[in-house]
C-alpha cells in the first residue's frame, strides 16, 4: 500500500468512500470497528481530519490521536497491523494492510466491509466467514440429520468396514469414534454422512454427481445423463464407470492376449474425480458436474482454492478444504499419494502420451479439462465413434485397422486372431491349415463348393496366395 501524497489524497477524496476508503471527521470513536472490518476484508485506508462530504477539516492534538488509534488496533483479537501517516492539512491517514491471520473481532463482535460502510456479521456470517478462512472445516462438524440408529444401513457399513479396513468385531460406534468421524456423544460428523449414506441427498441435497454426454463441442444436444447420489465412494466409482463406457477404448494385441487402453489416463481421471469431491464447498448448492464433449472432458467442482492457496500453488502444495474426508478417502485407498493430485494428473497424462490438463479457477469454481485426442478418420469405423461407447469392436493401434473382416499383410483376420499368418474362422486352425465347418482335406483348404489344390477360396472366387473375404481383397 503506498504512501499518500498531495496529489493522491485529492484523487482519494474526489472517488469518495468505497470498500477500501473511510473518511472520518476527528477522533478515535468508533474507530476500532472501522479497523476491524477492513482488517477482515482486503485492507483499507481511513482518513482522520476529512468530513463524509469529503471536506478538509483536518485533527487537533495529533501525537494524543496517533497513540489512541495504536492502542485500539491493538486490543483488537488478534492485535491487527496498521500504519499510521500524517498527511497536509493536519489529515491522519490509518493504512489497513491486509492481514494474514484472519478472523479479527473488536470488543467480542466481529466487523466486515460491505460498499462503503462497516457492518457487525450475523451468526450465520461469521459461520461462513470462518469456513471461508479455513478455521472450521465444514467436514468436522455436525450432522444433524443422521442417526446412527436409524441412518446407519447395515449393507452401506459393510462396505465402508471394508474399504477403511476396519476390524470386523469392532462395533461401528466405537470405530467411528476412533476416526473422528462422531463424537463423544455418538453424533456423525457431515463427513461421516457423507461416507455411510444410503442416498446422500438425504443429508446434503448438493453433495451429488451430475454427468452428461453431449453431441459435438457445446452444451446444445444431451446424448446421454446420469446422476450418482450414493455415499462419496460410490459416487467416484460410478462415476468413473461411467465415464469409461463412453470414451474411446484402444485395443491392443500382443502374444495373442487383448488389452484394452482408453484414450486418457484412467488414474488421472479418476484422481480428477476424487479431487473435485474431496475438495469442493459442501456449502454451496451446486453439485459436481462432469460433462463429456466430443473434443474434451471437464470436471467441474464447486468452491475455487482453499485459504492459503494460491493457482502458483497448484501441484506444488495442498490445502484441503475437507482434511477429514480427504483423510479417510486416503485410507480407503481412493487416493494414493497426499498432496501430489495435480502433479499426478499433470505425470499420468504425459505418460499416456496425450495432451496436458487444463485447470481453471476462479472464486467460486475449479474446473479440470482433459482434451481428449483427435482419431484419424481412417481408424474409424464410423464419423460418430467418439460418441460411442468404449466396448465397440472399431479400436486401433499402430496403424492396423482391426474389426471382424479386417486384414493385416495381406492376410484375413476373424474375431479370433491369426495364427501362423493362415486365415482362420470361428472353428480354430490346424497344423496351419485352413479349415471351415464341413472339415478338412490333408492339405487343402474347402468350402462348401469344392477345392481346389493350395488354394483357399470362398464364394467370390480366388487367386493363388492370398486369402479372400466376400467382397475379395488383394494385397502383397
Amino acid at each position: 500500500m503506498k504512501n499518500v501524497n498531495r496529489n493522491n489524497l485529492s484523487e482519494m477524496i474526489a472517488l469518495g468512500e468505497g470498500t477500501a476508503l473511510e473518511f472520518k471527521r476527528s477522533g478515535a470513536s468508533g474507530l476500532g470497528q472501522e479497523i476491524c472490518a477492513f482488517a477482515n476484508s482486503s485492507g483499507g485506508r481511513i482518513l482522520l481530519g476529512i468530513t463524509d462530504d469529503g471536506n478538509i477539516v483536518g485533527v487537533s492534538d495529533i501525537n494524543r490521536l496517533k497513540s489512541d488509534i495504536q492502542n485500539i488496533a491493538h486490543t483488537a483479537d488478534p492485535p491487527i497491523r496498521i500504519d499510521i501517516e500524517l498527511l497536509e492539512s493536519s489529515v491522519l491517514c490509518v493504512k489497513i494492510p491486509p492481514q494474514r491471520e484472519k478472523s479479527y473481532a473488536f470488543g467480542g463482535r466481529f466487523y466486515f466491509r460491505e460498499g462503503a460502510n462497516s457492518r457487525k456479521m450475523s451468526r450465520d456470517e461469521i459461520l461462513g466467514f470462518f469456513h471461508q478462512q479455513g478455521l472450521i472445516h465444514y467436514d468436522e462438524t455436525i450432522c444433524h440429520k443422521f442417526s446412527l440408529d436409524t441412518d446407519l444401513d447395515e449393507t452401506n457399513w459393510n462396505l465402508f468396514r471394508t474399504r477403511a479396513n476396519i476390524p470386523a468385531d469392532m462395533a461401528p460406534e466405537i470405530a467411528l469414534k476412533n476416526l473422528h468421524l462422531a463424537d463423544q456423544n455418538s453424533h456423525v460428523t457431515n463427513a461421516g454422512a457423507w461416507l455411510l449414506a444410503k442416498d446422500i441427498r438425504k443429508f446434503h441435497s448438493s453433495a451429488t454427481i451430475s454427468c452428461a454426454l453431449f453431441m459435438g463441442t457445446e452444451k446444445v444436444k444431451i446424448l446421454d445423463r446420469r446422476d450418482f447420489h450414493g455415499d462419496v465412494y460410490s459416487m467416484i466409482d460410478g462415476t468413473m464407470s461411467w465415464i469409461l463406457s463412453k470414451i474411446n477404448v484402444e485395443f491392443i494385441i500382443e502374444k495373442l492376449k487383448r488389452e484394452e487402453r482408453p484414450e486418457l489416463p484412467e488414474k488421472a481421471i479418476r484422481e480428477a474425480v476424487v479431487n473435485a469431491l474431496a475438495h469442493r464447498d459442501y456449502r454451496s448448492t451446486a453439485n459436481v458436474q462432469i460433462y463429456l464433449y466430443s473434443d474434451r472432458l471437464e470436471i467441474v467442482s464447486p468452491g475455487g482454492l482453499p485459504a492459503g492457496m494460491t493457482e502458483a500453488d497448484l501441484g506444488i502444495k495442498s490445502v484441503p478444504r475437507n482434511p477429514l474426508l480427504f483423510d479417510l478417502l486416503y485410507r480407503m485407498n481412493a487416493v494414493e499419494h497426499i498432496g501430489s493430485g495435480i502433479l499426478r494428473i499433470r505425470n499420468l497424462c504425459g505418460e499416456h502420451g496425450v495432451a496436458q490438463p487444463i485447470i481453471e479457477v476462479s472464486e467460486n469454481w475449479f474446473t479440470t479439462i482433459f482434451p481428449r485426442p483427435k482419431i484419424p478418420d481412417e481408424e474409424r469405423k464410423d464419423p460418430g465413434k467418439e460418441l460411442t461407447p468404449n466396448r465397440d469392436k472399431t479400436g486401433t493401434k499402430s496403424g492396423l485397422g482391426q474389426s471382424k473382416t479386417g486384414t493385416k499383410s495381406g492376410l484375413s483376420q476373424n474375431e479370433t486372431g491369426t495364427k501362423s499368418g493362415l486365415s482362420q474362422n470361428e472353428t480354430g486352425t490346424k497344423s496351419g491349415l485352413s479349415q471351415n465347418e464341413t472339415g478338412t482335406k490333408s492339405g487343402l483348404s474347402q468350402n462348401e463348393t469344392g477345392t481346389k489344390s493350395g488354394l483357399s477360396q470362398n464364394e467370390t472366387g480366388t487367386k493363388s496366395g492370398l486369402s479372400q473375404n466376400e467382397t475379395g481383397t488383394k494385397s502383397e
